[in-house]
């Protein structure tokens, strides 16, 4: 592991809303130290694996890393780091699982004592509600006799701490999810390439939300092997350090995740936060150059007006979403992110509510120009849309992906 200046050091915390918990501002995530996706029987575990978690999670408390947070269907992460933290103590440690809404509230239940099971616990500091991502999911929770409720009697009941919510879906829901004030925390998406969710953010603030960005470094662009184009406009910061300087300079956010496989992930990590008194220095050049490049390659006038005017995915023939295939297309032609656009892209029509609506492939097929060019009516850029989309096609097509897990 790179010996990383101040890496001894405490992690600065920032208080995480609310909650009053004083929250690092890095966060060691569950989902990719874990030995499988499936949630195996104990026996099937192996000592390689467990031991690597262990290693990991010795590292991150060492360095800081106070805040674990993980999933019920994150595999065998629970299971594993049931065994690991009665190994790995840490007096200050703040331990969070996320259990997925159920219609049945007796379902909800029985995972969350699942949760407990797996993890070897007493009591959560926190609890997300994971993957509030349609109004169903957000009505599961909030209804009388829902989640919520069996949440209240678990808080009542001394084994639950502090209550919030993950999402992947669309920032008015977010945003309305935040305002019934139900929540003391939520888990989202917001880094350099996607900051739609800004809106969310400043809602969490009015209401004093704890906020905790999801996967900035995997979901923000594949940073852990970026582009090329990406490498050269980051010097002499690497893209991981540029995008965790660029959501820990804005005190809207108090802690973003480390998704670690193995204890040195965490070391360019460590190197951000030992960057962050340099934020206003360093982020300026790199974000002068990033606007630079994806101005000469997309036109300041697509990059003013080709949000607007778009259909959303649901009134799309196909149900293509195309604000979300255009923003692929705005990564791969500005800063070269085509490995990243093309898992993004196999997602749509395979990620469910996780990542909704279908990409491109249907377009001239089951789909006519005809057709797409009625529901883009409204766009400034309706002629140019549809030979954006084939190019798309062809370009990171004809490879499905599934969704990993809450990923």
């Amino acid at each position: 592991m790179a010996d990383v200046p101040g890496q001894l050091k405490p992690l600065p915390s920032r208080r995480f809303g609310r909650t009053e918990l004083s929250m690092p501002v890095l966060s060691i995530g569950g989902m990719r130290f874990q030995q499988s996706w499936q949630d195996l029987e104990a026996e099937a575990i192996t000592s390689a694996t467990q031991q690597n978690l262990k290693s990991t999670l010795q590292y991150a408390v060492e360095s800081g890393f106070h805040h674990v947070e993980t999933a019920r269907h994150y595999g065998t992460s629970e299971r594993q780091l049931g065994w690991a933290l009665p190994e790995v103590p840490d007096s200050e440690r703040v331990l969070q699982t996320k259990v997925p809404p159920s219609e049945d509230p007796k379902a909800f239940e029985a995972e969350l004592k699942l949760s407990f099971e797996r993890l070897q616990c007493e009591r959560l500091d926190l609890l997300a509600i994971h993957g509030l991502n349609l109004p169903e999911h957000l009505d599961q929770t909030l209804r009388p006799g829902g989640c919520l409720d069996v949440v209240r009697r678990w808080q009542g009941e001394g084994r639950i701490g502090h209550v919030g919510f993950s999402t992947h879906g669309p920032t008015d829901l977010i945003v309305k999810a935040i305002e019934t004030n139900a929540f003391d925390y939520v888990n989202l998406h917001w880094y350099y390439i996607y900051q739609d969710n800004a809106p969310a953010l400043d809602a969490a603030g009015r209401h004093d939300l704890g906020v905790f960005i999801i996967s900035p470094t995997d979901k923000g662009g594949h940073l852990h092997s970026p582009s090329p184009q990406w490498l050269e406009l980051c010097s002499p910061l690497h893209p991981i350090v540029f995008n965790d300087l660029f959501c820990l300079q804005d005190p809207r956010v108090h802690t973003i995740s480390v998704g670690a496989a193995r204890a040195e992930d965490l070391d360019l990590h460590l190197e951000a936060v030992s960057l962050l008194p340099r934020a206003a220095e360093l982020l300026p050049p790199v974000e002068q150059r990033l606007e630079r490049a994806a101005r000469l390659a997309l036109g300041e006038a697509w990059l003013a007006s080709w949000q607007k005017g778009l259909p959303l995915w649901q009134d799309t023939p196909g149900k293509i979403n195309i604000p979300k295939l255009l923003w692929l297309h705005n990564l791969v032609e500005a800063w070269g992110m085509e490995r990243y656009a093309k898992a993004r892209y196999g997602l749509l029509g395979n990620g469910g509510h996780w990542f909704p609506g279908a990409n491109a492939d249907a377009l001239d097929d089951q789909v006519s120009e005809a057709n797409l060019l009625k529901a883009l009516d409204k766009s400034p850029w309706r002629d140019e849309i549809p030979s954006l989309l084939r190019g798309l096609k062809r370009r990171l097509g004809g490879a499905s992906q599934q969704r990993l897990s809450g990923a």
